[in-house]
């Protein structure tokens, strides 16, 4: 389903993102989780793609088997890094055979054992050029929608690890809209604020497209550790480091928590009038089916 169709339907929408595993007993491990959560009935999944395309089979094998093996509406990830317009209108046009029908459009990164490589050799030098080949592409009619893929393209609250200048980032976001963007995914965050006042920014810059917040629970300590590396220094408030305190070390006690503090920035979302809420799994269930049932959700047409 496109993603206008999708946005028509249902506002605010669910949603959910997974990352292929490596391994056979990893694959089987998600596809648990995606059983788990198929119930809660998202209106889409989304599934990364690894720096510079390095798991560019293993998200296509996964996309084309949730596509074919459940009911959910699989929406891969698709990055600049490393890749020419051969590389790119080859995997557009594996997608279009399998009927998937949407694209999230990324910068990405260089995979970490290309140290030092040159973004020059890249075809394409930033999301809004690889939005606007998903839209040429589009306009070949090579996708059985008339309309080609729904574009997706990522947003960020705590703004751009490569952006310091807030205004000069609004404007690339813009020129990823202008190019043929639908929607807007953001990084997760942990301070509402900043997703507001984000959102106020892109409304103000003439973006009218709708912004889906992305909402990641924090599970563990390791973790929280780890994606303060892996997400450009995510900024964790005060008010979440005094909720985790009291927990120690009793990870247990750190899994509740965190989901009662991503419950509360869901609802206070929900009630800000949000498009749409995308939940960073992590591949595992367990949080993520906590926090709708704190909200009372349920099902395809599931409302706080």
């Amino acid at each position: 389903m496109h993603i206008e169709d999708i946005f028509l339907a249902h506002r605010p929408t669910f949603s959910f993102e997974f990352f292929p595993a490596k391994t056979a007993e990893g694959a089987a491990a998600l596809f648990e989780t995606i059983a788990e959560l198929v119930p809660y009935g998202p209106h889409f999944v989304s599934v990364t793609y690894g720096a510079g395309g390095s798991t560019r089979e293993l998200t296509h094998d996964l996309v084309v088997k949730i596509k074919e093996t459940t009911p959910l509406e699989p929406v891969p990830h698709l990055t600049c890094v490393c890749h020419s317009e051969a590389d790119i209108a080859s995997i557009l046009e594996r997608y279009a055979a399998a009927g998937v029908g949407n694209i999230l459009a990324l910068g990405g990164d260089p995979p970490k054992d290309k140290t030092g490589y040159v973004r020059a050799n890249d075809a394409f030098q930033h999301a809004a050029d690889l939005v606007a080949f998903i839209k040429r592409f589009n306009e070949s009619g090579a996708h059985p929608d008339k309309r080609g893929f729904g574009i997706g393209v990522a947003g960020f609250p705590e703004g751009h690890p490569a952006t310091p200048n807030r205004m000069a980032e609004m404007d690339y976001l813009k020129a990823k809209v202008d190019a043929g963007a639908d929607y807007i995914c953001t990084q997760l965050f942990f301070d509402n604020h900043d997703f507001l006042d984000f959102r106020d920014r892109c409304r103000m810059a003439g973006i009218e497209v709708p912004i889906i917040a992305g909402i990641m629970p924090i599970t563990s300590k390791v973790g929280m550790r780890r994606m303060a590396e892996l997400a450009a220094g995510a900024r964790y408030p005060a008010k979440l480091m005094r909720a985790l305190e009291p927990c120690g070390d009793d990870e247990a006690a750190v899994l509740v928590a965190g989901v009662k503090y991503a419950t509360e920035q869901c609802r206070e979302l929900l009630s800000e009038g949000v498009d749409g809420i995308h939940y960073y799994t992590l591949n595992k269930s367990q949080a993520t089916r906590e926090i709708y049932a704190a909200l009372g959700m349920r099902g395809l047409d599931a409302k706080a």
